[in-house]
């Protein structure tokens, strides 16, 4: 059996360079690779292209690499939540992609497959679509996507084993899945790490045949991206 474990971040990072191509799983402030992304902005990378759902808030999440200016190009869907990610944008400092969200979790999901493309609707007769190659399927029009090439894939799970097995609990199994193996390298970092044979193999998401490197994660912090509370009601 092939041990995947690493003893660090800094050993998970290992290869990380300047004008890279990363995937990074999450959606909002959910399941998102806290450990690998405080690593990057720790390395001062600079000139990355960061594939992911969203950009973060100004202070968590992808929001620590865009205030360094370490970001040249954001691949995202939904961007809403960062006023420093729309500064960059509006003032040309920042290149965007925009995707319809399932595109972007079939483009992820192609590339783990080893698929080079797949056909969607989304899109069609759209902004999105001008460019691209589309083709008639039973009387619909739909729109040629590639899959995504990217250099490291970072995903973060609940539990995983040394073998590189994860498990996801809850919202957190967003965009971790199918980032999973989608890159050259896929980097897990895992709230708790068990021997090989602990997890019960039912339970698993992901087979570490699509995990590199693994290691135990420190201080997750669960933020709410939104705080909603109703109004106390006086009698």
């Amino acid at each position: 059996m092939i041990l995947k474990t690493v003893n660090s971040v800094e050993e998970a990072l290992d290869g990380v360079k300047d004008n890279m191509t990363f995937m990074l799983g999450g959606f909002g402030l959910s399941g998102i690779p806290e450990n690998a992304i405080a690593e990057l902005v720790k390395r001062n990378v600079k000139g990355v292209t960061c594939i992911s759902n969203n950009a973060g808030v100004d202070d968590f999440g992808l929001g620590l690499l865009l205030q360094k200016k370490q970001i040249k190009k954001m691949v995202s869907s939904y961007v809403g939540e960062n006023d420093e990610f729309e500064r960059q944008m509006l003032s040309g400092e920042l290149d965007v992609e925009l995707i319809p969200q399932g595109t972007l979790a079939e483009r992820c999901r192609a590339a783990q497959a080893g698929f080079p493309a797949i056909y969607t609707p989304a899109g069609y007769g759209t902004e999105v679509a001008e460019g691209k190659e589309t083709r008639e399927f039973d009387g619909k029009m739909y729109v040629l996507e590639h899959a995504f090439k990217a250099d490291f894939a970072f995903v973060k799970a609940w539990k995983g084993d040394a073998a590189g097995n994860l498990i996801f609990k809850g919202t957190a199994r967003n965009f971790n899945p199918c980032m999973a193996g989608a890159a050259k390298i896929t980097v897990a970092e895992v709230e708790e790490l068990v021997p090989v044979g602990d997890l019960d193999p039912n339970q698993i998401h992901i087979p570490g045949i699509f995990v590199q490197r693994i290691f135990q994660g420190k201080t997750y912090e669960k933020r709410i991206e939104q705080r909603t509370v109703r109004q106390k009601e006086v009698s």
